[in-house]
């Protein structure tokens, strides 16, 4: 499986970075940590010394240098050996780890896997609707035994949530919902309405609608690759105008692990300006969520990979439903992204992966 280096991947929320702490994690098939230099900043270095290729992560954090455990050599947050304990203390000139770009923003931190001269902050797509500052954000996370364009796949085309998810986010007027795809340069929306639909008791609770009151939903996906999506959901009593509705926004992030594991950060949010209730729903609203995302969800895109394997997934001739068109006009997109980036680094002639 390919990926697309050249993007801002999610790399954890930002208070899973703790000051005085290393988190260890694989992107994109490469071992990273993840660390606070001195002045909160997040950096991230390649977690592999290379004198031994011992993981980094297991040495010690002294300010803004990090000291391999295994022989002491000592790095900094650019990566370059500073402090070698060994003989005269000179430096071998191989002796340094690669750094990768960081950003945290929108209670997030970010990393780019590929170009350091190319990772531009303002590439990172929009969650504003999911910024601390202004949102209680209920988070979670999951490491899922999926590619993460099956991930993709699942949130673009949400009519599996009424088969999937029946007890709990949906109902069996989804199927009967009208799709519209758009896209705007490389963003793909997919958005669903339904009309007239009775929600599940347990969606009933969670929105404080009333039992048995009939609602017109949308549930409208953005998605921006590689993998990150805001999802709105929103519904009006059925025959009221949509300007009178509640809307949420919830996040669905993804990174690949390796060709066949994926992180997921998912989060859900409420205005601060609720006060104490907002912050309660939020953290009802996330454990409400991991239920059907860990239970239904992920079972069900692990066996979809098992079955799968490490076969193209084009090559197995999908049978495409109306439905799918989100899903596949975001992996059209990735793919030609892909290519692009390989076709520019040499590493794939012209006339492949079309």
């Amino acid at each position: 499986m390919k990926f697309l280096y050249n993007a801002w991947y999610p790399a954890g929320w930002a208070t899973d970075i703790e000051t005085g702490k290393m988190v260890a994690k694989t992107f994109l098939n490469q071992r990273i940590v993840m660390f606070r230099d001195s002045q909160g900043v997040v950096k991230a270095l390649e977690d592999r010394c290379p004198h031994r290729f011992v993981p980094l992560h297991l040495g010690e954090l002294k300010g803004d240098t990090i000291q391999c455990a295994y022989h002491g050599l000592t790095f900094d947050c650019s990566g370059a050996c500073v402090l070698n304990p060994h003989g005269n203390g000179a430096i071998p000139k191989a002796a340094k780890v690669r750094s990768y770009p960081m950003a945290e923003v929108y209670g997030l931190v970010w990393i780019w896997m590929g170009d350091a001269d190319k990772a531009d902050q303002a590439l990172i797509s929009d969650f504003t609707e999911l910024d601390p500052v202004k949102k209680f954000v209920g988070k979670s996370y999951l490491l899922v035994n999926a590619n993460y364009v099956l991930e993709n796949d699942n949130i673009m085309d949400l009519s599996h949530i009424e088969f999937l998810h029946k007890a709990s986010l949906g109902s069996s007027k989804v199927s009967e919902g009208k799709i519209d795809v758009v896209q705007v340069g490389d963003t793909v929306h997919s958005m669903r309405s339904t009309s007239a639909e009775k929600l599940t008791a347990d969606l009933e609770r969670m929105r404080g609608i009333p039992p048995g009151q009939l609602v017109d939903r949308w549930l409208d996906v953005r998605w921006n690759a590689p993998a990150s999506m805001l999802l709105t959901t929103g519904f009006t009593y059925t025959g009221r105008p949509k300007e009178e509705g509640r809307e949420l926004f919830s996040t669905h992030l993804f990174t690949p692990e390796t060709e066949s594991t994926t992180h997921y950060w998912f989060g859900i949010a409420f205005p601060r300006s609720m006060g104490p209730e907002g912050e309660t729903l939020a953290e009802q609203n996330i454990k409400w969520l991991i239920q059907p995302f860990s239970k239904e969800d992920m079972p069900m895109l692990e066996a979809q990979q098992q079955t799968i394997g490490d076969r193209d997934f084009w090559s197995l001739n999908p049978v495409l439903l109306p439905s799918d068109g989100g899903a596949v006009r975001a992996r059209r997109v990735l793919d030609r992204l892909i290519k692009e980036e390989q076709e520019s680094l040499g590493l794939v002639a012209s006339t492949e992966l079309s």
